[in-house]
């Protein structure tokens, strides 16, 4: 019983002790460091600072509803006089176009991020796990592979918006370009690790598996659903976990040059705004990208020991 005891703590000590020593230890360091940096707008944030900025930028965000609230409230309010002088008078309700805040700049990142991926996912897995059953293929694709992959983001991005602009050309566009310019760079930077790992996964398939499959006589079909998937689910989430990283980083580089609304954005615009609140308001931003890069890692880790037949 004492036994039992001793390991529960050990465990409970090793989840939540250690991280939150190391965490404690972490903004120290960061307080001490912040302390003793002097930049042409002041002191480099600390911890207290950065906390501060999230109040404020809730609280701008909350300001932002209200004033959307109010604009919507005026115009039905002028509607509806028209309406009573003129019954065929047919209101029109526009559009609130006051600035995103920072927590809309999150939702759009979001967004991008995660449509960029399942673009990539849906491209990369398929191709993967063709190029796993055929050797004569992964030959053929791999140098292609080999060469993109290690392309940076800032190379891709001119190249997309010529050709989304030359491309995307509407009077009443569903989406905005800058957010295509986005989405298509992330999944063309993110797509390689998917394919690799998926390519290698389907490849290194068990032979007693395969012989299996020979034996039931399985179309392809079938072989692809009942061995070849679950036998390489490992490597495709693996795969997957690497491409959403790759993708959560170049998103915001991507944002900063497209000029898409997202947290590259809010980095950008507060670099270049210089206020004396602008480091800690960039530095909340910093907190926030990696503490959602976490979140998006974890995410894609549940959804593998869900997805995965022996767990």
């Amino acid at each position: 019983m004492m036994m039992a005891v001793l390991n529960q703590g050990a465990k409970i000590s090793k989840l939540l002790l250690l991280p939150a020593v190391g965490i404690a230890v972490f903004l120290l360091l960061w307080s001490m460091t912040a302390n003793s940096i002097q930049t042409s707008l002041g002191k480099f944030p600390g911890p207290v600072a950065v906390v501060s900025q999230f109040e404020n930028l809730y609280q701008e965000h909350v300001d932002e509803r209200l004033k959307a609230q109010a604009f919507y409230e005026r115009q039905e309010t002028r509607n509806a006089a028209r309406v009573a002088k003129d019954p065929t008078y047919e209101p029109k309700i526009r559009a609130y176009t006051g600035k995103e805040t920072f927590w809309d700049q999150i939702v759009t990142s979001l967004i991008t991020v995660m449509s960029g991926f399942l673009l990539a996912a849906v491209i990369a897995i398929p191709l993967g796990i063709w190029m796993g059953l055929s050797k004569g293929l992964q030959a053929a694709i791999n140098p292609i592979i080999q060469i993109f992959k290690p392309v940076s983001p800032l190379a891709w991005l001119p190249l997309v918006t010529m050709v989304v602009s030359a491309v995307y050309v509407s009077p009443d566009p569903l989406v905005s370009k800058s957010f295509i310019n986005s989405m298509l760079t992330v999944t063309l930077c993110s797509v390689w690790p998917m394919i690799i790992n998926t390519a290698i996964g389907v490849s290194s398939i068990d032979d007693d598996l395969l012989n299996v499959s020979k034996v039931l006589r399985l179309s392809a079909i079938t072989h692809v659903k009942k061995i070849v998937l679950p036998a390489s689910i490992p490597m495709i989430f693996t795969g997957m976990r690497l491409s959403l990283g790759v993708a959560w980083m170049v998103l915001i580089a991507a944002e900063m040059l497209a000029q898409n609304p997202g947290l590259g954005k809010f980095v950008w615009d507060e670099f270049q705004n210089g206020s004396s609140e602008s480091l800690a308001r960039i530095m909340a931003a910093v907190v926030t990208i990696g503490f959602i890069g976490f979140l998006l890692d974890r995410g894609i880790l549940t959804l593998q020991k869900w997805a995965s037949w022996d767990q």
